[in-house]
């Protein structure tokens, strides 16, 4: 296949693109925003609120009914604001097709509009080209394309003839020629869009927990409202009053504010994360990251820095340590001065092998231009003070059977390459010259060889023979090149095995390169299981079974291997994070319970495929979003609880009143309980939804399927609301018979008014208490403060002042049937705020000693 094809002419390449269509990726329908602000308006929580208003208009309050509705609009509308950009991965991967491509038609080379490629055309490959559909290489000798954002592999991949190069990759160094086999949906990116497309999002911990919640409220409410409606028949009111009064009474006991309220919370923790430099781009990610029991991690540009730099060489006139910072040009050279002057013959004669690759500053640093290994060995030659400006010369680049490229010049011959091809060309080889590539590659660094040879009249040949050229050679240095870990990632890891999450590294690179940074950042502590992606366990069963545990390094990984590796740890209970930069991990990203992209290195595709997105690169900021993940979730039991009493304090007045058959009023209205929902009560909630993690937020494992567990429901219906609803309900009957109320008489309207707002005030005080009291769950209000929280503060503060509202406005006031107590009145309601704080207080005063009782 070498030589010069001639390509197609220009009818025929027309009558292709008639035929097959444009180059270009199938475009994923985008989703509709009505469809999307819909989807928001119909879960099931959503639903059950619809259900809730339609039933409210029907028993003729409309208020209720419009007031529900406002909850479930605002609501929704917040959340599709917050997600409307996600899901668009697929579409993203069109980007990385180019614009124009170089192709022979009719004879001779033409730039034509990369979507009008066929099958057939004859692309002419250069340096810095972006490959634009899949090809086969005909010609190209010493090709190397970087395939990085495809396999993961973080070495440019060396070519021949024969070999296929895909659609989205980069010519890093060579020219050549590839006839194009396959273009726009027949391509191997096609293929990750439509994987990409196909993976489906699990639902996340918190939704499960919550839908769960909602169920159980929603059948204790219609529970509660069928024995509201016998009772109220047998009482002796008609079956339409019966009907209106339970469907009011049980609209009135579905926590209305407990929907928006988490969405507020998971908004705050998101701006948090935002904060930290980690990008939230679905709420729910922010409770499932603090769920996440597997982080399944990349290496290059995840653990490492994805820059490549020479850090030692050895010479024959001593070893030079070399103390720099990635593709700066500058660095600190220490080792004996005829070392560094060896160091510097050396890496001149390197980076002649490739002129090409060079650094280049930018706003935030210094960035490669080229392979990066190319581009490390120019970087040396800066540092130890080499500036020259090129020399033609005949250059053979690097070639995979020869190992190694090289550059025949007025200076003289130049090689660079793999030791065991460079030394073997050598006429003496020291045995600290081997001794040197044994250490440096038992280190974990990538070693290379350097030789040179004094001008002669030998040339390079251009074919594939001639070792003639090069023989005989001086060995100038052996170098060691390393892509560094980021400084933090060894604690965050550590951080991670405190809160009981397990690593694991699953890349596409080397297993030994691997391994060698998995040790050094202390992913890997003891003995390592490592598995290449071919060796993979076929079962999912099995794979999740072999790589559930800890120091596990899966290398030359496929995307579709970890796709597999993300279900197959689903399917053994955990909650799995994805990291990843490239096209390839679109697919595991989106996949897993949280997908997480790299923001400052990562494609387009891998960005719009996660969940969260680190705007910085650093894996420590996984730890601090893990740390808020869990701190929200935690939050979310507190105001889960804070609801739970609430709805306690509101049932008792229509239980009591069933159990007196009627003989006891109805302390409140339902009006009134809404207003207590979303009223005075929903700041305070939100405010519980912004505490700050606490000290053990990251000490033992994650906290899975416990949001509303035994310790929620005791406090909440058996301390907490019992307290608050005692208090309530003896300030109303006091006040009644302070009035000259007997049991089973009809109260006069104005001292029913005036018993029912002392009870609404003493709900309201008390979940003022209740609020301070559900900041900790094991320590008492004294121990927590008051001041930790100033959002409670404000929150609480704007409460009292909703409280005067309800009550002392007079159309407010009459339309939810309360009215302002009088001194006694405030002085009973007022008795509820110690009452909580005293219960509160005596059950975590007992819970260690239940606790130890247990565990006898």
């Amino acid at each position: 296949m070498g030589g010069v094809t001639p390509g197609l002419s220009s009818g025929e390449a027309a009558d292709r693109l008639a035929a097959d269509g444009p180059n270009r990726l199938p475009a994923p329908a985008p989703p509709h925003p009505l469809r999307e602000l819909a989807r928001q308006m119909v879960h099931f929580f959503a639903v059950m609120l619809w259900v809730a208003a339609a039933l409210a208009w029907i028993a003729q309050m409309p208020e209720l009914a419009a007031a529900i509705v406002v909850v479930v609009v605002l609501n929704g509308s917040f959340s599709f604001a917050q997600e409307y950009r996600a899901d668009r991965a697929a579409e993203r991967l069109r980007d990385l097709l180019p614009v124009r491509a170089t192709v022979r038609r009719d004879g001779h080379a033409q730039v034509v509009d990369a979507a009008r490629l066929v099958v057939g055309d004859v692309v002419i490959l250069e340096a810095g080209d972006r490959v634009s559909a899949d090809l086969r290489l005909a010609h190209g000798p010493g090709l190397q394309v970087d395939e990085s954002t495809l396999t993961g592999e973080s070495a440019a991949r060396s070519t021949a003839t024969g070999d296929r190069l895909h659609a989205g990759t980069y010519i890093v160094e060579g020219h050549g020629e590839a006839v194009v086999e396959a273009t726009g949906a027949r391509t191997r990116l096609a293929e990750i869009a439509a994987a990409t497309r196909g993976a489906v999002r699990p639902r996340s911990p918190l939704a499960t927990q919550l839908h769960t919640v909602v169920r159980l409220i929603a059948l204790i409410a219609v529970v509660i409202g069928f024995g509201l409606f016998a009772a109220s028949v047998v009482l002796g009111r008609t079956l339409n009053e019966s009907f209106l009064f339970a469907i009011g009474a049980t609209v009135a006991l579905v926590p209305e504010g407990l929907l928006p309220t988490v969405t507020l919370s998971l908004s705050r923790a998101a701006q948090r994360m935002s904060a930290q430099h980690a990008l939230v781009r679905r709420l729910e990610a922010v409770e499932t990251l603090g769920s996440t029991t597997f982080i399944c991690t990349d290496k290059t540009g995840t653990l490492t820095r994805n820059q490549m730099s020479v850090v030692t060489a050895w010479t024959p006139a001593g070893t030079v340590n070399v103390h720099g910072l990635g593709y700066e040009p500058t660095a600190t050279l220490t080792g004996p001065p005829a070392a560094l002057r060896a160091l510097a013959a050396s890496a001149d004669c390197a980076a002649r092998c490739s002129p090409d690759a060079h650094a280049v500053a930018r706003r935030d640093g210094w960035e490669p231009v080229g392979d990066p290994m190319d581009v490390a060995l120019h970087v040396l030659a800066s540092r130890a003070g080499v500036t020259h400006a090129p020399i033609p010369g005949h250059r053979r680049p690097f070639d995979p059977r020869r190992r190694r490229s090289s550059v025949l010049d007025a200076d003289g011959l130049h090689v660079v390459g793999a030791p065991d091809s460079v030394l073997a060309l050598c006429h003496e080889v020291p045995a600290a010259a081997r001794d040197a590539v044994t250490q440096l590659a038992t280190g974990g660094l990538r070693v290379l060889a350097v030789a040179g040879r004094p001008p002669s009249d030998s040339r390079l040949r251009t074919d594939d023979g001639s070792p003639d050229d090069e023989h005989d050679l001086d060995l100038l240095a052996v170098l060691g090149l390393e892509d560094p870990p980021r400084d933090d990632v060894a604690a965050a890891i550590a951080s991670c095995r405190t809160a009981g999450i397990r690593i694991a590294m699953v890349t596409g690179d080397h297993p030994i390169t691997a391994v060698t940074i998995a040790r050094e950042v202390g992913l890997v502590r003891g003995e390592a299981l490592v598995v290449e992606g071919t060796d993979l366990p076929t079962d999912d069963a099995a794979l999740g079974a072999l790589l559930d545990r800890d120091d596990v390094v899966v290398a030359r990984v496929t995307p579709e291997g970890k796709l597999r590796i993300a279900h197959a740890l689903q399917s053994r209970g955990h909650v799995v994070a994805m990291t990843g930069d490239g096209v390839n991990d679109g697919p595991a990203l989106r996949a897993a319970d949280i997908g997480i992209a790299m923001g400052a290195s990562g494609t387009d595709v891998a960005r719009e495929a996660a969940d969260l997105v680190l705007l910085d690169d650093h894996f420590g900021t996984i730890v601090a979003a893990v740390e808020l993940g869990r701190a929200t979730f935690a939050n979310i039991r507190r105001f889960l609880t804070y609801h739970l009493t609430d709805n306690v304090a509101e049932l008792t007045p229509f239980a009591l009143w069933a159990i007196s058959g009627g003989s006891v009023p109805l302390a409140l209205t339902v009006l009134q309980v809404l207003a207590l929902d979303i009223g005075t009560d929903l700041l305070p909630a939100l405010a519980l939804g912004a505490e700050r993690p606490g000290r053990r937020t990251m000490s033992g494992p994650a906290r899975l399927g416990v949001l509303m567990d035994a310790r929620v429901v005791r406090r909440a219906f058996g301390v907490l609301g019992p307290a608050e609803a005692l208090t309530s309900m003896a300030g109303f009957v006091l006040v009644l018979s302070h009035g000259g109320w007997s049991f089973g008489d009809t109260p006069e309207p104005e001292l029913l008014a005036l018993a029912s707002g002392t009870a609404f005030a003493a709900i309201v005080l008390g979940q003022l208490a209740n609020a301070f009291a559900c900041r900790s769950e094991s320590r008492w209000v004294g121990a927590t403060g008051f001041t930790g929280n100033p959002l409670l503060l404000v929150a609480v503060a704007v409460e009292l002042v909703m409280l005067l509202v309800f009550l002392g406005v007079p159309p407010l006031a009459d339309l939810l049937g309360g009215a302002m107590p009088d001194g006694a009145g405030w002085a009973l309601a007022s008795l509820a705020i110690p009452a909580v704080w005293a219960a509160d207080t005596t059950a975590k005063a007992l819970g260690p000693l239940r606790r130890r009782r247990r565990t006898r």
